[in-house]
């Protein structure tokens, strides 16, 4: 019946308030983060692997010196980039970035200016002569929907694990003099977290979403909020509109999502960090 009809299937269960794997309407799958070395990447400045469910992300944060732009010529940069390869899912194909990576990495930029999570003057060495570039990748090991929630918990625990060097330019030669041995913590300064959900027949609302879910729904909406239960971005991709009411009932929830993530990630900083 789920193979010939997964939409009635579906609604059987919808009905009950539940869903076929079990969890409420409103309820998000186990989340976990690790963090740093704890079996992410040992090459990155800082890095970071979320799984929601059977989705699994993970993010490589890379510093790297260049000369800032002419017309910000105290600005930093940063410069995310989402991948979903063909291992992660057979509806990705291998070659360029397809539309979905595409629209997940434009997703991921509004994210990081509407929110100012950093302020790309921090990254600024000297004013006109050099700055950081932060090169953040996220590619999707797994998916099983809900890609934007995982990407953008990715991208903000790996950002806490950046350790930046000490970098002096030398008066006499113009060079930049890179001290490894003291490093400091990039600032962050505002932290964003997606909340999706999936709309099932028009009026339904599910919060993190599974693939399937996904497939079947109407249409999908995710909201981005700060610590201060601010608005960052309201992402919504087509699909049945929305009313007020029920989009009020998306930011609410999207609120209380934002303090179980911030209390995640506190607590996985705070084993990590040396005593």
């Amino acid at each position: 019946f789920r193979t010939v009809e997964p939409l009635e299937y579906y609604r059987r269960f919808l009905k009950e308030n539940c869903r076929p794997d079990g969890r409420e309407l409103g309820e998000f799958r186990a989340t976990t983060v690790n963090i740093g070395n704890t079996g992410s990447i040992t090459t990155a400045d800082g890095s970071a692997l979320v799984k929601l469910g059977n989705t699994t992300v993970i993010c490589g944060v890379k510093a790297e010196l260049a000369a800032p732009a002419v017309d910000s010529a105290n600005k930093g940069y940063i410069v995310p980039n989402v991948e979903l390869p063909s291992l992660c899912s057979e509806r990705f194909r291998s070659g360029p970035p397809g539309e979905e990576a595409q629209a997940a990495s434009q997703f991921i930029a509004d994210v990081i200016e509407n929110s100012q999570m950093i302020v790309k003057e921090d990254l600024c060495i000297a004013n006109g002569k050099l700055a950081w570039v932060l090169y953040c990748d996220i590619i999707c090991l797994d998916y099983d929907g809900n890609l934007l929630d995982a990407s953008v918990f990715a991208l903000l625990a790996a950002l806490k694990n950046v350790q930046l060097p000490a970098v002096l330019i030398n008066e006499e030669t113009g060079l930049s003099e890179v001290n490894l041995k003291q490093k400091t913590p990039l600032i962050i300064k505002k932290h964003p977290v997606a909340t999706s959900f999936a709309i099932f027949d028009d009026t339904l609302l599910i919060v993190d979403p599974t693939a399937e879910e996904e497939d079947l729904a109407t249409g999908t909406v995710t909201i981005v909020t700060d610590e201060e239960g601010r608005l960052c971005s309201v992402h919504k991709p087509g699909g049945s509109p929305l009313t007020g009411a029920k989009l009020q009932d998306c930011i609410t929830r999207a609120i209380t999502r934002h303090k179980e993530v911030k209390k995640l990630i506190d607590k996985v900083i705070k084993s990590i960090t040396p005593k």
